[in-house]
């Protein structure tokens, strides 16, 4: 079963205002449970089946609670660097095993990784992936959060939801956009960048940015031509800032869609 986009359940931007992003994060974007009055319950028992049907019958792993334990590691730091060793140090685990699991993860379509740009003319780039659960309703589930609105786990599924409508878009219309992240050695990173530095996104979850938001842009900027430098927030109305565009999530997703980004 594959989630839901936004483009799917909205049409036109009037309609993308009406969305209540707090649910989607509980609920996440999959059809039973986005549509759903209990979706925890809908989402414990997903979880269950999918640890008894697509581990444990098919013996991928022996030990159901170990890697319900990791499970639950991984929805932690999902959306962060990978570090092999310190998520088996949490799960009591060898990193080879860690990296068989994500393995796991990935074959079952419960997530996947996202690579580093790695391309710089003066910067030391980082150069280890992402990882990301599928779906913001599996991953606070798992994680167990309720994310709320100005807190730092909201900007965290905010990101997510971002994420997966790309993904999404990428899915119904180019199969081969390629999207990676840009992070520095010394701090500076931007989430998201789209094809061959077409579009970098930067993706905040507040409902004002200010010019302390763009610095990671400005940092790419410098390194190199980029078409598009965008904010994609919770802002009411696009503007402009220091040559960055600053997009409310709406728009964003709506000329996502309409090809205005040429990719």
């Amino acid at each position: 079963m594959n989630p839901l986009c936004i483009n799917k359940i909205c049409a036109g931007i009037f309609y993308l205002k009406l969305v209540n992003l707090e649910k989607i994060m509980v609920s996440g974007m999959l059809p039973c449970h986005f549509l759903s009055l209990k979706p925890i319950d809908l989402i414990r028992s997903y979880i269950a089946d999918y640890l008894k049907e697509e581990i444990a019958s098919e013996a991928k792993i022996q030990k159901i609670l170990q890697f319900s334990e990791f499970l639950r590691i991984a929805a932690l730091t999902s959306g962060e660097l990978l570090n092999y060793n310190n998520i088996a140090k949490e799960t009591g685990v060898s990193s080879k095993i860690v990296r068989t699991y994500f393995d796991i993860l990935e074959s079952t379509m419960l997530g996947f990784r996202i690579a580093p740009w790695k391309s710089s003319k003066n910067r030391r780039l980082i150069t280890a992936e992402k990882f990301y659960l599928f779906d913001t309703g599996i991953a606070n589930y798992l994680s167990r959060r309720q994310p709320k609105e100005g807190t730092p786990e909201f900007g965290k599924s905010f990101e997510h939801f971002i994420l997966m409508e790309i993904r999404a878009y990428r899915a119904y219309r180019n199969p081969e956009l390629d999207i990676t992240y840009w992070r520095t050695s010394t701090g500076y990173e931007v989430d998201f960048i789209l094809a061959d530095k077409v579009v970098a996104l930067e993706i905040k979850s507040g409902r004002m940015v200010f010019n302390i938001d763009l610095k990671s842009l400005k940092a790419l900027r410098e390194d190199g031509k980029v078409k598009h430098l965008l904010v994609v927030s919770q802002e009411k109305y696009p503007r402009e800032l220091d040559g960055i565009k600053i997009l409310p999530w709406q728009i964003f997703l709506e000329m996502l869609w309409n090809k205005e980004f040429d990719i």
